[in-house]
């Protein structure tokens, strides 16, 4: 049992969008194929990852570092005897060898599309849904039979704020979603209220809306705005302001009564530990947010759930970004507090499976051996024509 190639391509997921911070014309992702000689149904069991949206495809730092150091590596070493099939451990130390630490950036993403072809292909090979083999290895078999799902958007659309805001919202309540996520920060504090209202116009409660600042604001503005929402009741406030800047989330936290939420641009446990640590965060209504294929990967986010455990965060609290299959098996298999959700924008790679309806704003685990790739027929499709699968 070896891995025999590692294939990466380049997926465009520009959109005239934007959030606080960045818009989305140019944005790009990397695929990622781990092939492997084992034969299932009569074929070689092939893992498919990519990375979420938000930061960049890393081509060169896959292609260059991280895949040859797997594809090196002795493969008896990378291998789970006693389970028959791949230890993604191992194969994720091989990938990070001779590498510093510190300086949690772009490897981290390269990482972790890897990383998530890696746990799909280690689950193909036992014939199971991941997030069957997360329960069983790090949950003691107990699992989830509904999963609480928001999405993930409510982005601004120069020219027709309201109508693209409400249309947007509307098309995620339609879907069967309750909780939504919309951005601020993008406008003065005044016109971002007035959107906070158009959107409550579609979401009602307060409760099922939330609000992402995208990192955008000083502790001042974030201040501002907080002092602001409390009033509506939100969900939480998220990214209020730097992701580093610990002081500042203390500092926030201290001085509202929102749930604050963040994590999704940290990428490494040591990160998630100066946040537990110096953020002031409180483990009764903040939210942790990893991303799992930002982080340096699924193997990488098991260790941040262990060290916020072990600080006192229950797992509940813990609801992965990114919009993605991945978030969704961790959610099911280690009883998370949900996951994002991108049901309308970043086509073809966001959202779940074509057939596995959202109702009442839950959505049920899938069947099908891996993460599930192949239950979104047109994500799948393209990814295998981008990485030229014949």
């Amino acid at each position: 049992m070896k891995i025999t190639r590692i294939r990466d391509a380049v997926a465009k997921i520009h959109s005239p969008m934007r959030n606080a911070v960045i818009s989305f014309d140019k944005m790009t992702i990397s695929l990622v194929a781990v092939e492997t000689d084992v034969i299932r149904e009569g074929k070689p069991v092939i893992g498919y990852g990519f990375c979420s949206n938000g930061r960049y495809a890393q081509s060169g730092i896959i292609r260059e570092r991280l895949a040859p150091r797997i594809l090196e590596a002795d493969a008896a070493k990378l291998r789970d005897e006693a389970a028959g099939t791949f230890n993604p451990l191992a194969i994720w130390t091989a990938m990070m060898s001779n590498e510093k630490p510190g300086g949690h950036g772009d490897r981290a993403f390269a990482a972790g599309g890897i990383d998530m072809a890696v746990w799909d292909a280690t689950a193909k090979i036992l014939g199971k849904p991941l997030w069957q083999l997360l329960s069983e290895r790090c949950n003691g078999g107990k699992h989830d039979e509904s999963v609480l799902v928001y999405s993930g958007g409510g982005y601004y659309y120069p020219g027709k704020e309201k109508q693209g805001l409400q249309d947007e919202m509307r098309q995620c309540r339609d879907l069967g979603y309750k909780l939504m996520k919309m951005k601020i920060g993008g406008a003065p504090l005044a016109e971002d209220m007035q959107r906070i209202e158009w959107a409550l116009e579609i979401a009602g409660d307060g409760q099922n809306l939330a609000v992402d600042a995208n990192g955008r604001f000083d502790l001042d503005t974030a201040l501002a705005y907080a002092r602001a929402m409390e009033k509506y009741n939100l969900c939480w406030f998220e990214e209020p302001v730097d992701p580093l800047d610990y002081q500042a989330h203390a500092v926030l936290c201290d001085a509202t009564t929102m749930p604050i939420a963040t994590g999704e641009n940290l990428f490494s446990v040591q990160d998630f530990r100066n946040l537990v640590r110096h953020g002031g965060m409180r483990t009764h209504i903040d939210w942790l947010q990893p991303d799992p294929s930002l982080c340096y990967g699924l193997t990488e986010t098991l260790r941040i759930l262990d060290m916020a455990e072990r600080a006192g965060w229950a797992r509940r609290r813990t609801v992965p970004h990114g919009g993605h299959q991945l978030g969704l098996n961790m959610a099911v298999g280690l009883q998370l507090g949900g996951t994002e959700s991108y049901p309308g924008v970043f086509k073809p790679y966001g959202g779940f499976a074509d057939d596995i309806p959202v109702v009442d704003g839950h959505t049920k685990p899938h069947s099908t051996p891996g993460i599930g790739m192949e239950l979104k027929r047109e994500m799948f499709s393209e990814m295998r024509r981008l990485l030229e699968f014949t």
